[in-house]
Parts: C-alpha cells; structure tokens; sequence
C-alpha cells in the first residue's frame, strides 16, 4: 500500500489535484516505479468559475485525429462538494445533426444546445467519450477517467482560448452523443463501465478486500473521516511500504497485486478498479 502525492495543476477556473498519475502531464514518481503505464487517471478538480464546454473522443476517434497510439477519455465524477446553486453540463437538450450544431456555434448559440443539470454533494455522473460537458463553479469533484488528456473546446464562455470545433463535433457524431441526453445523476454506491469499476462503502467498524488481480493496481479513495488502514500481504506478512497508517479525506492509495488492505474506523471510502 503507498500513499501517492498529489501533482497541482493550477487553471482559469480554479485547479485539478492529479492524485493518481503516470501521464506525462503529470505523473507521481511513487506511482511510476510500482506502475509504468497505469489505464487510469483520477483527479480532484476544484472549479471556483465554470470549465469551457468540451468533448472527449473514443478510443477510435482518439487514433483517428491524434494517432493510433492515443486512448479516448470516458469519465465519471463524484460530487465531493457543491455550492446550493452548482451545475454542470451534461450531454444536449435535443437531436441534432453535425451540420445544426456547427451551425448553432458559428451564431454563438452553442448554450443552445446544452444539457444543463443541478447537482449536489454525494451525486455521481457518468459522462461516457462523445459527450458534450462542462464543470460548473462551485463544484469539488473527483474525477476517474482513461489515462489521457486529449480536450477538444467546443466553447469558453468569452475566454481567448483555442477552440476545437471540427475536432469536437466529430467526436460527439461518431460517439453517436448527438442525440438528446437523459443525464443519469445518482447517488454513488457501485458502478462499473468498460474502463473501470467504482465501489463506495461506508465504513463503520471494519471492511477488508484484497487485490486478487495480478494485472493491475487498485486505488483506495479516502471520501470521509480518520479511518486506519492496515496492509497484508498474501503470505500474512506485512508489507515494506506501509503497513499501518492514519488516513485522511482526499488521500488515495495504491494498492498492488496480492495485498489484503482492512479499513478500521468510522469512514466513506470508494474503491476503484481499472478494467483494462
């Protein structure tokens, strides 16, 4: 079990906390030497004003535009905190065809086409490659999605940054995401998708598991309270990077192949789990 150092990214907006990272973007040495290319990358992203309107590709859109060795960026986000009046954007009000949303852009109607949601603390939002999304302000999130960084702009609320229209509009259309959009807003206890298993358990007394897949490392997301954490490995003999630890909200931890991690204490912990 290793505790992985955050890596900052301050933004326009507020700031992402790269919390488990092998991208070169912004990779954590600790998490390098036990994982050279990790599948997953999750973030605390803290927006104090609203993200631009952007899309993320599929795998097979991401080859296509940025070469075959670029991955696409499914995600999802789980509302760590929220101001009474946060929203966020999620997928379009309505079916439309490439030709009406480059149209809509071009007459700066892009709010047009949004899908604008009120959320709250606790609620968790799948927001699958193609879809169009924005985090609004007043939001804490985190964020556990495909190890890329490809973000195509759509629109920036009149900031001078660069937009990606044709790049975007062609991931929305072959993600087959141009359609009206039923944003699915719940609160987060387990979830699996194509790329990676989410499992949240509220702790309170004791609550063990143990890495059984040899491919990967699983991560350990301390939500809430001052659980301890105490490591095994296979054989029952303790491991050399930590074994008992005091944990606190927000820290995340890598859990290798063959380690059996038991949380003690009163706690909301979520456990993520690459599928790839």
């Amino acid at each position: 079990m290793i505790k992985l150092t955050p890596v900052r990214s301050e933004k326009v907006w507020g700031y992402e906390d790269w919390i488990a990272s092998t991208h070169p973007d912004g990779a954590q040495k600790e998490f390098i030497e036990l994982v050279k290319d990790y599948p997953l990358l999750v973030k605390i992203i803290q927006a104090n004003d609203t993200l631009s309107v952007q899309v993320h590709p599929n795998d097979e859109t991401a080859a296509k535009l940025e070469g075959p060795d670029a991955v696409g960026k499914t995600e999802c986000w789980f509302v760590l905190d929220a101001t009474p009046d946060a929203r966020l954007i999620s997928g379009l009000n309505g079916n439309y065809s490439k030709e009406q949303m480059a149209d809509a852009i071009a007459r700066g109607k892009t709010e047009t086409l949004l899908n604008s949601i009120s959320v709250k603390k606790g609620d968790f939002i799948f927001i699958p490659a193609g879809t169009v999304h924005a985090i609004g302000g007043g939001l804490r999130l985190l964020e556990v999605q495909q190890n890329c960084n490809i973000t195509y702009r759509l629109y920036d609320w009149g900031r001078p940054r660069e937009i990606h229209v044709e790049k975007a509009l062609t991931s929305i259309v072959e993600s087959g995401k141009n359609v009206k959009t039923e944003a699915s807003v719940a609160p987060l206890t387990d979830f699996s998708c194509e790329y990676f298993e989410l499992h949240k358990k509220d702790v309170k007394g004791g609550y063990s598991f143990i890495n059984t897949d040899k491919n990967t490392v699983q991560l350990l997301y301390i939500n809430s309270g001052l659980p301890v954490l105490h490591a095994v490995n296979q054989k029952g003999q303790k491991t050399q990077k930590s074994t008992s630890v005091c944990a606190k909200p927000e820290e995340i931890y890598a859990v290798p192949y063959g380690e059996k991690i038991t949380v003690e204490g009163t706690a909301s912990v979520i456990r993520i789990i690459p599928r790839r």
